[in-house]
């Protein structure tokens, strides 16, 4: 299972239930990472999606006390998600937020793919800091690019306690 996000210089990754930034080329990676996979979340993330309606193309899978649509997946707690992101091959299940749902799965994670935008995007909601969790090392990083009058970095974070088995 791997977490993919767009974080801004705070680590802020939402604002009002609501991504902070326009980013065409973030969005076009996230759109190639995750099409025919698997993308986990949870009920507020569902509901901020274009009429609420779970992203097409691939199989969607909702963290939520609640039954939801019959185009989800519905998953009331930890024991039925992880029975039910088992059936998937692992490089296939993404994490996609909110916050919270962050928070929660980051550790069960092998992988964070962050896009860093270098701006504040006045976040209400805010994920861990990867650089500072010894938990995760940064592996990857793309040079500086422009999207849409901001300058981002595509980054890849390993979760080095799950290579070690610890979860």
């Amino acid at each position: 299972m791997r977490a993919i996000f767009h974080a801004d210089r705070k680590w802020g990754i939402g604002k009002g239930n609501s991504l902070m930034f326009s980013l065409p080329k973030d969005m076009r990676f996230f759109r190639e990472t995750t099409s025919g996979k698997v993308v986990v979340m949870g009920s507020n993330t569902l509901r901020s999606f274009p009429g609420g309606k779970p992203l097409p193309n691939r199989v969607n899978i909702v963290l939520s006390p609640v039954d939801l649509s019959e185009n989800v997946i519905t998953v009331h707690n930890l024991e039925e998600l992880f029975a039910e992101v088992r059936k998937y091959p692992p490089e296939d299940v993404f994490v996609i937020g909110g916050a919270s749902v962050y928070r929660t799965l980051l550790p069960y994670c092998s992988e964070a793919l962050v896009t860093k935008v270098d701006a504040d995007g006045g976040a209400d909601v805010f994920v861990p800091d990867l650089d500072a969790d010894k938990r995760f090392l940064l592996t990857a990083e793309s040079q500086p690019t422009e999207d849409n009058g901001y300058t981002i970095r595509f980054c890849t974070y390993r979760n080095q306690a799950t290579q070690r088995g610890i979860f």
